[in-house]
């Protein structure tokens, strides 16, 4: 490369990423393969559109690959062609969740999702995103006892609020969704139902986790999670769902584009298609289920040693511990700095019932994906527990 300093800082985080053990839950490795198609020069071509319905000339590979790449999207997770409709376009998760509210939910109307201290993301309707801003938010939280799902509860909220959509979607709610007990909850009040699967989309590709596919109206992912893939986003859609006598899956394609995007990233979705053939073998199926046991394996071992498991353990990539344990542990915020200093890397987290603020909470978010990309297996995570409660409790 001849940009001295840009290749100095790729060569400094090559260093930094090889140095440390990343217990982000959100973070991955990927292939060789995929960084080469992320990098291919397919980023050179401008492919505004659909494929077939481009709005410039010399895309006839362009969409080969977009159909490429939502083929092995359906087959990944075992779905029909002619029941699922792909969206491949979106460049990340944040703005694959924004075009379903545009395309589906009216302006005003109400978005049921879970609470950010209890497990949801920005984009299930918090106040602080747009999606708060420009849609009302029926927040959701888990039973303030077990920090569970309580569906009877949800159903009770549900048919008295009326939301429009609701999303069974979570950045850190650590347990096994039932996705037929939330179809049951939108079924109740007439609402359409969404699952952002993000973090759990490698573990229900692997058969680890269980699949949101025959409840779901909608799914949404990231694809750079448990998939294993580059920084990018698919959307799923019913065919057979309709609004108003409109399919859902044109009502989503018009709000990607032209509502929220231009041309897409072609780099970036020939690099999600390497990952999700991938991601569709068999060493992939026995990645995940590692991935939930080395998960489970860390619970374990933290909580032997003292430390409070949010929930009481874990059936998917991520833990949530809480350091902060009434006063008697570590504020989050100075546990994750501990640890990173230590080179562990992980998130500080708000808990169920957080009374801290979310820049410094009562707990820290972990999940061994990354580590099991490198081949850890649940005696790595014993000792990685012990080396966290060493330092921690320094």
């Amino acid at each position: 490369m001849k940009d001295i300093q840009i290749q100095k800082l790729i060569e400094k985080e090559t260093k930094r990423q090889k140095s440390v053990i990343n217990l982000i839950p959100s973070e991955n490795y990927v292939s060789k393969d995929v960084l080469t198609a992320l990098g291919s020069i397919f980023d050179n071509k401008y492919a505004e559109g659909y494929p077939n319905k481009r709005y410039y000339g010399g895309n006839p590979f362009t969409d080969e690959l977009e159909l490429l790449c939502q083929d092995r999207a359906r087959k990944t997770f075992g779905l029909k062609e002619s029941e699922w409709h792909v969206n491949v376009q979106p460049h990340s998760g944040s703005p694959a969740n924004l075009a379903v509210y545009v395309g589906l939910v009216p302006l005003g109307a109400k978005i049921m999702g879970m609470t950010l201290t209890a497990g949801g993301h920005l984009t299930h309707g918090q106040k602080v995103s747009l999606t708060g801003k420009v849609w009302q938010q029926v927040p959701f939280e888990v039973d303030p006892k077990t920090e569970v799902l309580d569906y009877k509860m949800l159903k009770v909220q549900a048919v008295i609020e009326k939301p429009a959509l609701i999303v069974a979607g979570f950045t850190a709610y650590p347990r096994m969704v039932d996705f037929k007990k939330f179809r049951e909850v939108a079924d109740a009040c007439g609402a359409i139902l969404m699952v952002d699967m993000s973090h759990v989309a490698g573990l229900v590709a692997g058969g680890a986790y269980n699949s949101p596919f025959p409840y779901a109206d909608v799914v949404t992912t990231t694809t750079h999670k448990t998939l294993r893939g580059p920084r990018s986003a698919i959307i799923f859609s019913r065919r057979d769902k309709k609004i108003k006598d409109k399919e859902i899956s044109v009502l989503i394609d018009k709000a990607i584009f032209p509502g929220l995007q231009g041309g897409p990233h072609m780099g970036q979705i020939a690099g999600v298609a390497v990952a999700l053939k991938e991601a569709s073998t068999a060493a992939f199926k026995k990645y995940a289920h590692q991935v939930v046991k080395n998960s489970r394996a860390l619970a374990s071992e933290l909580e032997k040693l003292g430390w409070r498991i949010v929930s009481g353990g874990t059936d998917s990539n991520l833990l949530l511990v809480d350091t902060w344990m009434d006063g008697k542990g570590l504020p989050g915020k100075e546990a994750e700095e501990r640890l990173e200093k230590a080179g562990i890397i992980c998130n500080k987290n708000t808990i169920p019932g957080e009374t801290r603020s979310p820049f410094d909470p009562s707990g820290i978010r972990l999940g061994p994906a990354a580590e099991t990309t490198r081949g850890k297996k649940e005696k790595d995570m014993k000792k990685i527990g012990q080396r966290i409660n060493k330092i921690l409790r320094a």
